[in-house]
């Protein structure tokens, strides 16, 4: 099973990242877990790393709080070399769009093979700006 995340406005949906499958959204957190927060999971980073998946959303005001986290890890992964890439859409995604792994940063991306972090930097901005939640899907 796959998971969206996505902004909607009433019935209009404004925005969304289709980040995989879940399996991979949390290896993307134990990698966080392990690598910036020395194994002590939500110590640096919990409002990524803590919420539940089956909580539904992150509110504008946890939007805010989500961006600060994903620019920091963001910023320590560009610093760090990369781990293999495991499953095989991702394998695929990376042959099919070209792309080059040359730190953690970059071993994790959406399936359109655009930078995972980016993406969710920008959804998180996007929820405060229009003051609406960001749903999981």
């Amino acid at each position: 099973m796959g998971l969206y995340l996505c902004i909607f406005d009433g019935d209009e949906e404004v925005d969304g990242v289709e980040v995989g499958p879940y399996g991979d959204f949390n290896t993307l957190r134990e990698c966080i877990v392990r690598e910036l927060e020395g194994g002590n999971a939500g110590s640096k980073f919990p409002t990524l790393i803590l919420h539940p998946d089956s909580d539904g959303q992150w509110s504008p005001s946890e939007a805010r709080e989500l961006e600060s986290e994903l620019v920091s890890i963001g910023d320590e992964f560009l610093r760090r070399p990369p781990i293999p890439i495991s499953s095989d859409w991702q394998k695929e995604t990376v042959k099919t769009f070209g792309l080059r792994i040359n730190t953690l940063y970059d071993c994790f991306f959406d399936i359109d093979g655009e930078p995972l972090l980016e993406r969710l930097i920008n959804l998180a901005k996007l929820s405060q700006r229009r003051n609406l939640p960001i749903l999981f899907q």
